[in-house]
């Protein structure tokens, strides 16, 4: 599919769920790319960490693709550079705190000199092939966030990104009223726009409001404080740093994450006045009073130093008298991981404040009110929801129609969308998918080794070793060991069973595929009548 005289729109991710986002924008025969972002995995995709988009469509018309546009620095929008960025030999355009973002990332994967990374300044118009850019600085939970003004031969579209309303920003100058009310009067015909709080009946809040909410916790405190909040939340860390300063408190910063945005923030002339911190050993020989520790792992990861704390692996101690502050919101499928690490800590005699006690996080996407003003200052002619899952993109439409957008258009990632000219419409499916990061390889999120991998997690592995004499009989017993096979205490008596059918399938066999087989399945029949499993069987068969 190459695109004429039209504009054309296609997710490859991020439409029909939350995060991994890559948006596609096909004009006058060349293609744009908006965003490249990860997702992170669950427990459906065993000894993965990291998900990455499947970009074969536009790696099939790299010659096609002009550039790749980043809205803002957080990882399912920029997380899938370091892996992707180079084979796509395409420009990336950013603005400052993104770039020192993705240069950093880019530094570690030692490709930084192979990818060209070109500085946009917010406000300032830039071109990428047929497309004419304008960054328009919106309020986010991090720097420099930015919705997209694209103009096309055909049509002018307002691009979100993420974003919010917040009069008190903490940090950033984001767009006002009059300034979007400038850019709907010069028309828009297209406003692709997060979905992602489509359901919050009121607007998200500022962080002005946490700045209160947050004193309010620490100052009732005893002992030491943790606040675990996302580390790319610049304005989060501005508001603590103030907290620890208005409150006598010594700040420690730990995470390797938090470390990154702190140094990068400074570098581009954010968190100025941000308090000097001290290290986690000199955190702990202050009074529990006198310390406001900022954390990693806030979404229960296994690895970030809120769960090395929680399990004692971690300089930082914590027991009775502490307290630990969330201050973020639970992505959905990590209530598991986050309610873990909360169990053990409770078990110690931790104060855990969440949103739910205490104001200490507003989020960084638009609720309804929100969504209506912009539909008001905007006046798009066209609303297609991205950065949703289809719950909250079909809700989205509906609500644009009922605030008085003339049309709403629901898409999905690989939906080939015609914006103009004429009526929107959908005319065809493109190949999108998922990419598992495996170690330092990427490989299909649904092919051989993963599939291998979740039979394994669920049934567990036998292998069985077999020495044959030039007769074909076999030689001594078989050698058998077990994986994740359920037989615990039976785990003797059951190899018995496996060495007798193992002795009885080979009876009369010359062949030995047919062997090997025949071993294979006859161990299997007796695993799945001891356990109720079917665990995979390797054969090995040696000699003659």
């Amino acid at each position: 599919m190459t695109p004429k005289n039209e504009l054309l729109f296609c997710a490859l991710g991020g439409s029909g769920e939350i995060g991994m986002n890559v948006n596609l924008y096909g004009c006058n025969g060349k293609w744009v790319m908006v965003d490249c972002g990860i997702t992170f995995a669950d427990p459906a995709y065993p000894g993965i960490d990291v998900i990455l988009p499947d970009l074969r469509f536009i790696e099939e018309r790299l010659d096609d693709l002009v550039g790749i546009v980043l809205t803002h620095g957080h990882e399912d929008h920029i997380g899938a550079l370091p892996y992707l960025a180079e084979d796509l030999g395409v420009p990336l355009y950013a603005s400052a705190f993104t770039a020192g973002l993705i240069r950093g990332k880019l530094e570690e994967e030692r490709i930084a000199d192979r990818v060209k990374l070109k500085l946009v300044e917010p406000g300032k118009p830039f071109k990428v092939g047929p497309f004419d850019f304008t960054m328009v600085p919106m309020s986010h939970s991090i720097p420099e966030a930015s919705a997209l003004v694209i103009d096309t031969p055909v049509g002018r579209v307002f691009h979100s990104g993420d974003w919010k309303l917040d009069a008190a920003p903490i940090i950033g100058d984001p767009a006002n009223e009059a300034q979007l009310t400038a850019i709907g009067d010069a028309g828009i015909d297209v406003l692709m726009c997060d979905s992602t709080n489509i359901f919050n009946a009121n607007a998200s809040g500022s962080e002005a409001e946490v700045r209160k909410g947050m004193e309010e916790v620490v100052r009732a405190a005893r002992g030491r404080v943790l606040v675990t909040s996302f580390a790319s939340n610049a304005a989060r860390l501005a508001t603590l740093g103030e907290v620890a300063r208005d409150t006598d408190r010594a700040i420690c910063v730990t995470g390797r994450s938090l470390d990154r945005i702190l140094k990068v923030a400074r570098a581009t002339g954010y968190l100025k006045d941000f308090p000097e911190t001290v290290d986690p050993d000199a955190a702990m020989r202050l009074p529990p009073s006198k310390v406001l520790i900022v954390a990693t792992g806030g979404q229960g990861e296994p690895r970030a130093a809120l769960a090395r704390v929680a399990e004692g692996s971690h300089t930082i101690k914590l027991g009775e008298g502490d307290t630990v502050v969330f201050s973020s919101k639970e992505i959905p499928g990590n209530e598991v991981a986050i309610g873990r690490i909360q169990n053990i800590l409770a078990g110690r005699g931790v104060h855990i404040v969440t949103e739910r006690q205490a104001k200490v996080h507003v989020s960084g996407h638009p609720g309804r009110p929100e969504l209506a003003a912009l539909y008001r200052w905007l006046r798009p002619e066209l609303l297609i929801p991205v950065h949703g899952e289809m719950r909250h993109m079909t809700e989205h439409a509906r609500f644009a129609r009922s605030e008085g957008v003339p049309q709403a258009l629901v898409q999905t990632n690989g939906d080939l969308v015609r914006l103009l000219p004429g009526p929107a419409a959908k005319i065809g499916n493109v190949p999108v998918g998922r990419l598992v990061l495996d170690g330092d390889v990427i490989l299909p999120a649904d092919g051989t080794t993963i599939n291998e991998r979740r039979k394994l997690a669920s049934n567990g592995q036998i292998s069985v070793a077999v020495a044959l004499g030039r007769d074909g009989r076999a030689l001594g017993q078989p050698q058998v060991r077990l994986q994740g096979v359920p037989v615990e205490e039976d785990r003797e008596p059951f190899i018995a069973d496996v060495v007798d059918a193992v002795a009885e399938s080979m009876r009369g066999g010359r062949d030995r595929d047919r062997v090997r087989e025949n071993i294979r399945l006859a161990v299997r029949r007796v695993a799945t009548r001891w356990t109720g499993k079917k665990p995979v069987v390797d054969v090995l068969i040696v000699g003659a």
